[in-house]
């Protein structure tokens, strides 16, 4: 009988080994074949990052502020909407009209007061830039309902080929009724048209007191969004700890949180035993430890022959940039880039090619191979 139990004691421990191992690659050391350049020095926590047509630089400080980097000059872009600067709100990511050159529109995310209640929750406008400050500003959509907690605002913002509008909210904190209740806000991820308008093939526009922008469902909170070089959307979430995902998104489809997951709550407790259910997808990609990831990118240019079509998503709690190569949409091998710089918060290719950094309490890093 002693047998028997330790027997079923040893199947069960090599079974969860097993399970772990088939998403267990182990990091390697930062190859250091390149250099860095600081670009944008001095900045606190630069979340979002883009550029103008002459190459000059909008970047969102966490705080509020939003900056026109110019000739080595930083201009403080006025008109600004007010942000609930809370914990992790604030003014989040900046993202440029594919057409931009012909409309002008910048949009942006940003956690917002409007409202009856008291705190915050996560909205996105567009406005345009016109001698230094805002104009035309239209909200396009705001989270609700207001919540003085401060934490799982999102929001990463990205158009894809079609010119749709892709924008994230976290579940606000509310983990065990947002993000798997299509009628409320949070722990999604949502699809608009350009104007804010709602797609008539948005998979949840027919079902009875849903949220006609969401797209997917059963978020955490997606601090990484990017468009892969076959048009299609994907998302990291910052988890818990030991649940940082990758998630490839598709029309309608659950994403589990909080059902299903790979990780436990902060103080060690469980969450859930369960990390798959019928209905539930399946991570691309899981961290476990956590990496505390916020921004990502793909590599599609050719300045980087051998990072080509890989990802790189920044590291928090680590303070690297990671690179992900990818073979056939899976994850092989992991590198640390950029080792012990900083909190990576965000990472993007430049319409030059190189591959940007922003890192908290430094400022934004350019990569340059050797």
């Amino acid at each position: 009988m002693k047998f028997l139990s330790f027997l079923i004691l040893l199947i069960t421990v090599f079974s969860a080994c097993a399970q772990q191992k088939e998403n267990d690659i182990l990091i390697e050391a930062d190859p250091k074949n390149y250099t860095t350049e600081l670009i944008v020095p001095e900045l606190q926590i630069p979340w979002g990052m883009t550029w103008l047509p002459d190459g000059s630089m909008l970047i969102t400080e966490k705080s509020g502020t939003l900056i026109h980097f110019k000739n080595k000059i930083k201009t403080t872009i006025s008109n600004v909407p007010e942000v609930y600067n809370r914990n992790q709100g604030g003014l989040l990511d900046i993202e440029l009209h594919p057409k931009y050159q012909e409309n002008g529109w910048i949009y942006m995310a940003y956690s917002s007061k409007k409202g009856t209640e008291k705190g915050g929750n996560t909205a996105i406008i567009r406005a345009k830039l016109e001698k230094n400050q805002l104009t035309n500003i239209e909200e396009l959509y705001k989270g609700t309902p207001n919540t003085t907690k401060g934490h799982h605002f999102g929001s990463r913002l990205e158009f894809d080929t079609q010119g749709y509008l892709y924008f994230s909210i976290g579940d606000r904190g509310n983990r065990d009724v947002n993000p798997q209740d299509i009628t409320k806000d949070g722990g999604k991820i949502y699809r608009l048209h350009d104007d804010g308008s709602i797609p008539k093939d948005n998979p949840f526009v027919d079902k009875k007191g849903a949220k006609k922008a969401v797209f997917s469902y059963g978020h955490r909170n997606p601090q990484g969004m990017a468009i892969h070089p076959d048009g299609t959307i994907w998302v990291h979430e910052h988890g818990p700890r030991g649940g940082d995902e990758i998630n490839p998104i598709k029309k309608g489809l659950n994403y589990g949180w909080p059902t299903i997951t790979y990780g436990i709550n902060y103080s060690g407790t469980s969450i859930t035993d369960i990390t798959k259910k019928e209905g539930m997808q399946q991570p691309l990609y899981y961290w476990v430890p956590s990496i505390a990831p916020s921004g990502m990118d793909f590599v599609t240019s050719d300045i980087y022959p051998d990072w080509k079509n890989d990802l790189v998503v920044g590291s928090l709690k680590f303070q690297y940039l990671e690179l992900l190569e990818l073979t056939n949409n899976k994850v092989t091998s992991r590198k640390k880039l950029l080792d012990g710089m900083g909190r990576v918060r965000n990472v993007r290719q430049g319409p030059d090619g190189f591959i940007y950094v922003a890192i908290e309490n430094k400022g934004i890093v350019k990569i340059i191979p050797n």
